[in-house]
């Protein structure tokens, strides 16, 4: 019988509080983000580096540690943002992340034609 009491008292925790509160470890961190690099969505780029930065404190302190104004980071990650190359390169190292380039799955295959 206390068990079950237990059990109904016990609050559940929502999928994002989990998921942000699993951002906080670096390597699924930098799991979660070669998935979502993977993926090639750039929405989705956004929306992941905006749960990285709830997961260390926010945005503020993300815009600090990154060199960044906040206001600009904000509209950076917003969903009309068009991060460059150097802004991403920032934000993640705030999270002590870097890209990184590997080959893909797929290969050209250079045909004696194209040789010359």
């Amino acid at each position: 019988m206390n068990t079950l009491k237990a059990v109904k008292n016990k609050k559940s925790v929502s999928y994002h509080e989990h998921h942000i509160r699993t951002l906080k470890n670096p390597k699924e961190a930098a799991a979660y983000m070669d998935a979502v690099l993977e993926d090639g969505d750039p929405r989705l780029l956004l929306l992941a580096l905006k749960d990285l930065a709830e997961s260390r404190g926010g945005m503020s302190g993300v815009a600090k540690r990154a060199k960044l104004n906040r206001v600009s980071l904000y509209r950076t990650l917003s969903s009309k943002g068009n991060p460059t190359i150097a802004s991403i390169t920032k934000i993640l190292g705030a999270f002590e992340l870097r890209l990184s380039v590997q080959p893909g799955a797929k290969t050209i295959k250079v045909t004696k034609a194209a040789r010359g």
